[in-house]
């Protein structure tokens, strides 16, 4: 049985940060747009209130949470145990991009160890809070992280990064304009 909850409790909190990975989902207002779920990883998360996270983006092949949160600003953010007690946490809320350069990102950047493959922030106000069994959850164990993304991006170079980031990340698969769009 699902517990909701108005705000992020301590050990929500406590449970977020065991967690290896997390999936953030975001869909546009279109019926005929794509669903985008995404996994993360990586030391990429923040919890900085009771009603507020973020984390940090890194650079890749698509660029839909900003152009979805852009908008409409849904957003959705789950973390599964793989090991231990079973347990499913999802974020509801609303998004945002914040980019390097601005008075935003000053407030949001010194929460992370920013790499040269950062692409953004993503920021959500987090208005619901639902914990639920993960009964059907399978138990993995976790054998660290991969090193693929920064050896790409080291090859790839800053100029190289910022190419990459003009021919594949202005755009959503719908059409949608990001925020890196808008800043061009």
């Amino acid at each position: 049985m699902g517990k909701f909850h108005d705000s992020i409790k301590p050990a929500h909190r406590e449970f977020i940060g065991k967690q290896h990975i997390y999936f953030v989902s975001t869909a546009p207002l279109s019926a005929d747009g794509h669903v985008n779920l995404s996994p993360k990883g990586l030391d990429s998360f923040r919890v900085l209130s009771e009603n507020k996270v973020a984390y940090m983006d890194l650079i890749s092949s698509g660029n839909e949470t900003s152009a979805h949160t852009l908008e409409n600003g849904r957003i959705t953010l789950m973390f599964c145990s793989f090991d231990g007690a079973p347990n499913i946490l999802r974020l509801y809320g609303k998004g945002s991009t914040v980019l390097p350069g601005t008075d935003e990102w000053d407030v949001y950047a010194p929460h992370f160890t920013i790499l040269p493959s950062t692409r953004q922030i993503i920021v959500a106000d987090i208005s619901l809070v639902q914990t639920s069994c993960g009964f059907g959850v399978p138990l993995y164990d976790y054998a660290g992280e991969r090193d693929v993304h920064f050896k790409w991006a080291e090859t790839k170079g800053a100029d190289g990064l910022q190419e990459y980031m003009q021919e594949k990340n202005l755009v959503s698969l719908d059409g949608l304009p990001t925020s890196l769009g808008l800043k061009q």
